[in-house]
């Protein structure tokens, strides 16, 4: 199913989150888009553009950096910027960065965010959802296709 995006949920950002992706956005319109620019300049002076591998790779570039430019201006347009210092000490929320051990001892540590990348877990993910609004020195559900494990949660610092 397809939704809107006056459907969706907005974004929930923290201010060094919204700082993130502004520049992001920055670079990509840009020294990325120049650069793509000057690609296609650069393949269209090669000649017939039918057979033109570069030509079309450039192209192709172009139309992969302008639909993250629109996804990006979108989701900033679109966020809700988190009062962070309305939250207890100790609570998880967005841009949290949460330490917590898993029933065999392992120990792992994400920050919840909207922002996907490396070591970060979305609010709505199973897991943001199973630590958003929970203390450090809870124990907590995490119900994931995988299956069902517990979690303690050790440590929650502010990002």
């Amino acid at each position: 199913m397809v939704r809107a995006m006056s459907d969706q949920q907005a974004d929930q950002l923290t201010a060094t989150q919204r700082e993130e992706l502004a520049a992001e956005l920055a670079e990509l319109e840009g020294p990325r888009r120049q650069a793509v620019v000057q690609a296609i300049k650069t393949a269209r002076e090669h000649g017939d553009l039918s057979e033109n591998f570069e030509y079309h790779a450039a192209k192709n570039e172009q139309g992969l950096l302008e639909a993250r430019i629109r996804t990006l201006r979108s989701r900033l347009e679109n966020s809700v910027l988190v009062d962070e210092s309305t939250r207890k000490a100790g609570e998880v929320g967005i841009g949290s960065v949460v330490e917590i051990e898993d029933e065999d001892g392992g120990r792992m540590e994400i920050e919840i965010s909207s922002v996907s990348r490396p070591g970060s877990a979305s609010p709505e993910s199973p897991l943001g959802r199973a630590l958003v609004g929970h203390l450090e020195g809870d124990t907590v559900e995490i119900s994931a296709p995988g299956g069902t494990w517990l979690a303690q949660i050790l440590t929650v610092k502010s990002h």
